[in-house]
């Protein structure tokens, strides 16, 4: 890799705040795998097997946060709280925020095609960050990244809310009058890549009872699970 790449490198490291011992491993965490098949003989393999590693590494961190803020929370609101953290739309959402796409090293096709923006790519990125410092540096210096970069995410707000969350809330209350659990389905998506809005539908017995928008699938699936609350409540 050129200088040019050296320099781009350097320059992500200052924005994650971090320091690579093996700076090939940041270069790997950044690979799509559409880059090896115009770059042969670049690099060895692509991020996807750090993103294996990342996802298990994150879900731990955000896991034992989670388990030490909320000493009264039960099982169920632990596991909703991390799976809405960790879900694909939320780390590409982070990742979009660090810069990440436009680090990446994928091939034309791929970047013609909005691989830059794609939040698939950018999510798997964010794992493989992940991944690569913990295999650089040891679990601690993964945990702190991952810490300050879902500050907001567990911030006290965010934490009621999540204790609050209306997807659980619906999902007991159908239950608790003999019904399926709710189904959700993306019906509309509308806006730019960068900056999309999502329509979901929730459907319970057969029966559309919410709709809700959001920035993401889950923001979404959250107001629309609040507005089938809502209309249950009134009676709906």
């Amino acid at each position: 890799m050129g200088n040019d790449n050296d320099r781009e490198i350097e320059s992500l490291e200052v924005a994650l705040g971090v320091s690579f011992r093996q700076p090939d491993l940041l270069r790997l965490a950044l690979t799509h795998s559409s880059y090896l098949n115009e770059h042969a003989g670049t690099f060895s393999e692509s991020n996807e097997r750090l993103e294996f590693l990342g996802d298990a590494v994150l879900g731990a961190v955000i896991a034992q946060e989670l388990y030490r803020l909320h000493p009264a929370w039960p099982e169920g609101g632990l596991t909703q709280a991390r799976s809405d953290l960790v879900q694909g739309d939320s780390l590409a959402g982070l990742a979009m925020g660090l810069g990440l796409g436009g680090h990446l090293y994928m091939g034309r096709g791929e970047e013609a095609g909005g691989g830059r923006q794609r939040p698939t790519n950018l999510a798997a990125a964010f794992e493989a960050l992940v991944a690569a410092l913990f295999v650089d540096q040891g679990y601690e210096a993964a945990r702190d990244l991952i810490l300050r970069v879902f500050a907001d995410e567990l911030s006290a707000e965010n934490h009621q809310a999540a204790a609050k969350n209306p997807k659980s809330a619906l999902q007991e209350e159908v239950q608790g009058i003999g019904h399926p659990l709710p189904s959700y389905e993306i019906v509309e998506v509308k806006g730019e890549g960068h900056a999309p809005r999502f329509t979901a539908e929730v459907t319970v017995a057969g029966r559309v009872v919410g709709r809700g928008t959001g920035s993401r699938k889950s923001q979404a699936e959250q107001a629309a699970a609040a507005a089938a609350l809502a209309a249950l409540g009134d009676g709906g």
